[in-house]
């Protein structure tokens, strides 16, 4: 079949349900790529015994004392003075097995969703007392070392306030055409918070629910609040879009918050942040505003609709980046082995990318590969090249292999003039091989002679959502740090856009929001290859990070012990204290409900091998032993130092 698109299927975030199953032949592959970032060719020490710390599915009825709509009663010890959660989670944790060791421990996440426990009262909510005292209690009672995931974010949770407080504007994320409505998560509804203002009703019960957690678990002994290894922030925080669900790429249309009137104020403040003065704005942008009120934060496509000035041009590419990105693998799926895009501009050489990126799509639409490991892409910043039409080639790159040409593209590069591009001189290419019939391979982005307009003001008003981000994420941290629930650990609860090739960074908004924060450390959802492959770790290192926590934890193949094993050892040698996965409830080893997760480590779970990954933690409790084996080969010129905070 010759190489040609492949069908468009949404990479959405890690919950989605289009996630296909890796085959066993990926996890056999992965033990080099494990193996060798977990080297031990120096002598390291471990600050701590790395805490894998399940979320337990199916503790929500028993920490609000009633049954939730399609789940079964509390048990008993739910509920009373001293009710709590803990019998559960010791009963479910006792079935995997836990042998004491200085290496790893076994501990859990308390998911606590905030607005699930307000209760109507009057014209008010108030906090169920006696459900935050379950909270406390489950503190108390459980003997293991604990992360309390203080969730509430745009997933709905299903809390009776949920529908009261998207009646409201002030509490939504508005795009360029007003507030977002509702919208679904794979039949779940999905709520639009803003994060551009904390002065709305949302922040205030979000915060009522903290207080009221805090004031019970203060109260608590100081043995058992020394237990709480960390604690987790709201959950994924981010800007939002439409259609959220399949919207995370660069292909539909820009919709992307915040438009509210105070955000709109809010950027014009953060520009006399930067500049000072209008006449300073206007040199560095080429702009000539004559009054602050004219700035506008850029809002549509210069292509397909009259703008007041170029200044208002805003598409996926308008900040002056150009992701160019695709996929090659060999036809019989046998291992690829490492290798490169040469990416050549004009016939220069601009970049190199390397090959191994997850690409769930390509794997489902062509399961022959038996791997998702075949992605690429580079970020071109466009923002200086000449007007005129460029020509891109890629080239694939292999040790021994003769270097091959893979295609071109022509794109136009228009400045503010929207005068008519000219073709620019393209130097002499290397000579090479075109792509031969062993090889299936597509470059997805760019199209040919789509055009690119970089406008220097649509830079600054991502910059500005990003600081919205971290700004609403400092208010809570704050909040925190003002009772004893400020004392262990915080954490973020991040994804990482860059794990999927195909999503567009600057929907979420987020990348500032993974630097080093005040008080505030990285947690992180890591699925598919950046729970093992080696992009992780050199991105942790060009942040300066030496602690984090991983939030969610998927490897999306089956890995056997192990390959588990030497993967939480390099996550563990980096700086994770934590390692956080999904985990079904069970009493006697049967489960308290249905299956509720389909990326639950789980024994009756075949999806993206979790009951493999369930039975390869289950034998590594049983040896901890094995994460000090030395099963890797050597370290490789690319891995970063490991941790030594």
């Amino acid at each position: 079949m010759p190489d040609q698109p492949l069908p468009a299927t949404p990479q959405a975030t890690p919950t989605a349900k289009t996630i296909r199953h890796l085959s066993s032949l990926l996890a056999l592959a992965l033990v080099a790529t494990a193996g060798t970032l977990a080297w031990k060719a120096q002598p390291w020490v471990r600050p701590s015994p790395l805490v894998l710390a399940p979320m337990i599915g199916g503790l929500d009825a028993c920490l609000q004392g009633h049954a939730l709509e399609g789940q079964a009663p509390p048990p008993a010890d739910c509920t009373g003075p001293q009710g709590s959660a803990s019998a559960l989670i010791e009963a479910t944790l006792q079935g995997l097995g836990n042998a004491p060791s200085p290496q790893l421990a076994l501990g859990y996440t308390l998911k606590v969703p905030l607005l699930d426990f307000l209760r109507p009262d009057g014209d008010g909510w108030q906090v169920d007392t006696a459900a935050v005292q379950r909270v406390a209690n489950t503190l108390a009672q459980e003997n293991r070392p604990a992360v309390l995931y203080l969730f509430s974010n745009h997933f709905s949770s299903g809390a009776a306030i949920e529908a009261r407080l998207a009646g409201d504007p002030d509490n939504l994320a508005q795009t360029q055409k007003g507030p977002l409505p509702v919208d679904t998560y794979y039949g779940h509804p999905l709520y639009p918070w803003s994060v551009a203002r904390t002065d709305n009703e949302l922040t205030r019960r979000r915060v009522q629910v903290i207080q009221a957690l805090a004031d019970q678990i203060c109260r608590l002994p100081a043995e058992a609040r020394s237990r709480l290894m960390g604690i987790t922030v709201l959950g994924e925080t981010h800007q939002l879009f439409p259609t959220f669900e399949s919207g995370m790429g660069f292909t539909n249309n820009y919709l992307i918050s915040d438009y509210s009137p105070r955000s709109i104020e809010g950027f014009r403040q953060f520009l006399v942040g930067q500049f000072g003065t209008l006449e300073q704005l206007n040199a560095a942008l080429g702009s000539h505003f004559h009054q602050w009120s004219e700035v506008q934060p850029p809002r549509s496509d210069i292509r397909s609709t009259p703008l007041q000035n170029y200044w208002q041009h805003l598409d996926a590419y308008a900040h002056g980046v150009l992701p160019v990105s695709g996929w090659v693998a060999p036809e019989s799926g046998a291992p690829f082995g490492q290798g490169q895009v040469l990416v050549y501009l004009d016939g220069h050489l601009q970049s190199r990318a390397s090959i191994g990126l997850g690409r769930q799509d390509v794997l489902s639409a062509l399961p022959q590969l038996r791997t998702a490991d075949v992605g690429w892409r580079s970020d071109l910043d466009f923002s200086q090249w000449p007007r005129g039409i460029h020509q891109l080639d890629f080239y694939l790159q292999r040790t021994a292999h003769p270097l091959r040409h893979l295609g071109s593209r022509r794109i136009a590069i228009v400045d503010a003039t929207q005068a008519t591009p000219e073709p620019v001189p393209v130097a002499a290419l290397p000579a090479a091989a075109e792509a031969d019939a062993a090889l299936r391979q597509h470059i997805d982005t760019p199209e040919e002679l789509a055009s690119f307009y970089f406008n220097p003001l649509a830079r600054l008003w991502h910059r500005y959502r990003n600081q919205q981000v971290v700004s609403y994420l400092d208010y809570f941290t704050r909040q925190l740090h003002g009772s004893c629930l400020g004392q262990p650990t915080l954490y973020t609860h991040q994804l990482i856009p860059y794990g999927n090739p195909s999503w567009d960074a600057n929907r979420y908004a987020v990348d500032a929001s993974l630097q080093s924060q005040p008080g505030l450390a990285p947690g992180i959802s890591l699925y598919g290859r950046t729970a093992y492959g080696p992009e992780f770790i050199r991105w942790l290192h060009s942040t300066g990070h030496t602690k984090f926590g991983v939030t969610e934890f998927h490897p999306l193949t089956p890995l056997d012990t192990r390959q588990l094993a030497g993967t939480l050892d390099r996550l563990h040698q980096h700086g994770a204290r934590f390692v956080s996965m999904f985990l079904e409830s069970r009493i006697d080893g049967k489960l308290t409900e249905h299956l509720r997760n389909e990326f639950s480590f789980d024994p009756d779970n075949p999806t993206s091998g979790s009951d493999v990954l369930f039975h390869s933690l289950e034998t590594l409790l049983a040896h901890p032993d094995l994460l000090e084996q030395d099963i890797a080969l050597k370290p490789t010129k690319t891995d970063p130092p490991r941790s030594k905070d």
